[in-house]
């Protein structure tokens, strides 16, 4: 009986694989693909010519690809897959499928730094670091405020209503800098920019982003296993020798640090660390193992869809906040009546 188990577990465990594999050869093509959107028409065996041979067709190409079309692909993989892995993170510490990576409030705490920033005149550089220190510091306030009303509560609850309290005096604070916003100017910065987009991202940010989402990453898919352990709940976990405390700490300051990462250099896009979990758990099951990977290749994939049709669709660009809702709420839907079939 236990070698059939096993048989079956290393079966299971090959379908995911193969499907993660597939997953990052569907990324590839699709990143390829998207390279060659856009008014300046470019052939994918150009691109790859370059890529290869550093050589370009001409000097526009080159151009175009390094400080346009490069630096937003590789922005679209990685907000697409750090909000994604970041959602996954979330609903497993909360065991809820209905969380996403804003539920203790770290994108309204990047919003009002953002539009903070933007009210004083600040450079773009000052904008990504307010709207970063001030998601971090709304989650940590977060925490703060769980702790000192939680004693003697449920922990999880007492965390999603802070969130909740706390979401709500920022995004309050927002409205405010909107409303003292010069209504020339700051008033439509500030809108564009909690819209989301991609449209002015660059490799300098990229590479000032990357290794933050990396130092976030990298404990969650080390500690997924106990993520699994988790899910059981706080005392089975306690008894298996998990300290649920120091694990769900941890866990939520890696998913918010991923989270405030990617929001202070592409703005507020909501739905994907909530939608996207969702479908790499009908794709790999609830094993956080194969789960955390699957959700950020997911993301990317989602968000370079998404993104080039941002970008091709009209002649002017649709912001990716309003875009994403659009098609994120329906598919939201579609998973929600799917569930009701398949536990969670």
């Amino acid at each position: 009986m236990s070698i059939r188990m096993n048989q079956n577990i290393r079966r299971t465990h090959s379908k995911e694989t193969l499907i993660l594999i597939l997953l990052m050869l569907l990324l590839l093509i699709i990143a390829l693909i998207s390279c060659t959107i856009g008014r300046y028409q470019l052939s994918s065996g150009d691109i790859l010519h370059f890529v290869f041979t550093g050589q370009a067709v001409d000097q526009n190409m080159s151009t175009l690809l390094l400080n346009i079309r490069f630096p937003r692909i590789f922005g679209a993989v990685l907000v697409g897959g750090a909000l994604s892995i970041s959602g996954a993170a979330y609903q497993g510490i909360f065991r809820n499928p209905m969380v996403s990576p804003d539920i203790l409030g770290v994108s309204s705490g990047a919003g009002f730094g953002a539009s903070l920033a933007i009210t004083l005149s600040l450079s773009m550089v000052g904008v990504q670091i307010m709207a970063f220190t001030l998601g971090l510091l709304a989650v940590f306030l977060v925490l703060l405020v769980s702790r000192i009303i939680g004693k003697n509560r449920d922990k999880i609850l007492m965390l999603v209503l802070s969130g909740m309290v706390t979401g709500a005096i920022f995004n309050a604070l927002i409205s405010l800098m909107k409303y003292v916003a010069d209504t020339d100017s700051k008033l439509p910065d500030i809108t564009f920019w909690l819209m989301g987009s991609l449209s002015g991202i660059t490799m300098e940010e990229i590479e000032v982003v990357l290794p933050m989402v990396i130092i976030g990453i990298i404990p969650l898919l080390l500690l997924s296993w106990k993520l699994n352990v988790l899910s059981f709940g706080d005392e089975e976990a306690k008894t298996l020798g998990v300290n649920t405390r120091v694990l769900r700490l941890t866990i939520i300051c890696c998913a918010s640090l991923i989270t405030a990462s990617v929001v202070c250099v592409a703005g507020l896009i909501g739905w994907v660390g909530l939608i996207i979990p969702h479908f790499a758990r009908f794709l790999v099951g609830p094993n956080h193992k194969f789960l955390l990977p699957c959700s950020f290749l997911s993301g990317s994939i989602f968000m370079l869809l998404v993104d080039g049709v941002a970008r091709s669709a009209t002649s002017l660009e649709i912001p990716l906040g309003i875009l994403i809702s659009l098609i994120g709420a329906p598919l939201f839907l579609v998973f929600l009546s799917k569930s009701t079939k398949k536990s969670w």
